[in-house]
């Protein structure tokens, strides 16, 4: 029979996304409530919908569990509670800012270094022609004194995802000192990632409210599928490196896209030491952009 179990933050959200997929009306079909949503506390712990819809033309009975598409985990992630507005509470917004003020204090006193000894060594004019800086893995660098752990509750809370939207994956967690990385593994690491990251991110900022909930020191969570990151960072290191050279020719600034911590970090670290250009952060996460201005 034509049939189709779907889940949703709520009992309309699945049936129109199995009605969607058989293309039928609500009259044409029976459906048949699996299991009622559940908005948990804060957020944390909210329960899924599901149901089963029949097409009522047909009579057999041949029940196959049916796997999360990417527009399925896409539309869940999008009405559940903790993505249903774009601010943030203000004790974690607060931790936000801490942690780039610090990062950015850091960069100004490695900056400051860097510049004397550039001042000593450097008898070019002004307008000699900018090698492209080569920078460290920065999420290596993070991540390569963390611990590998075999227990912990961003595993639980990323394997209870999985499980209910039905994807393979396997993750193996490390943790240190205010810093919880997770990388994922499994065949559908794809749908886990998205388009350009986004389920990635906003699976990650909902792990991160997981780890900080019960805590009073903030730390941070970083998930990685297929090095995704790493070659997210790469990019991001190219694309900082064209756009200078672009604001040094044109003397006017330039403003990319939002983007989270540590893909701003990325940027800042990668022109910290550009002698003719300079960054800074602009606006409220998760909207939060890097502008790139000539000195």
């Amino acid at each position: 029979m034509r049939s189709s179990e779907k889940w949703g933050v709520d009992v309309d959200t699945a049936v129109n996304l199995a009605l969607k997929e058989l293309k039928l009306e609500r009259d044409e079909v029976e459906i048949e409530v699996l299991e009622e949503s559940s908005n948990g506390f804060l957020g944390i712990g909210s329960k899924l919908a599901k149901v089963r819809v029949t097409a009522k033309e047909t009579a057999a009975d041949n029940k196959k569990k049916e796997k999360a598409t990417f527009d399925d985990i896409d539309a869940i992630l999008a009405s559940l509670p903790e993505n249903a507005t774009a601010s943030l509470d203000d004790d974690v917004r607060e931790d936000f800012a801490k942690f780039e003020q610090e990062e950015r204090e850091d960069a100004r006193a490695r900056a400051k270094e860097k510049k004397k000894e550039i001042n000593k060594n450097r008898k070019a004019s002004k307008k000699q022609t900018v090698k492209t800086p080569v920078i460290e893995d920065i999420l290596l660098e993070e991540v390569k004194g963390l611990d590998s752990v075999e227990e912990h509750p961003v595993k639980d809370f990323l394997a209870e995802i999985a499980d209910k939207m039905g994807i393979d994956l396997a993750f193996d967690v490390k943790a240190g000192d205010g810093l919880v990385y997770v990388e994922i593994t499994g065949k559908d690491t794809g749908t886990i990632i998205g388009k350009r990251g986004a389920t990635l991110d906003a699976v990650q900022c909902l792990a991160g409210y997981v780890v900080n909930k019960d805590t009073n020191k903030y730390v941070r969570v970083i998930l990685d599928a297929e090095n995704y990151r790493r070659k997210r960072e790469k990019t991001l290191v190219n694309l900082a490196n064209r756009l200078a050279q672009k604001v040094d020719r044109s003397k006017k600034s330039v403003t990319l896209e939002p983007m989270n911590p540590y893909e701003r970090k990325v940027i800042h670290t990668t022109l910290q030491n550009h002698p003719r250009v300079k960054t800074r952060s602009e606006g409220k996460d998760p909207y939060r952009k890097v502008i790139i201005e000539h000195k």
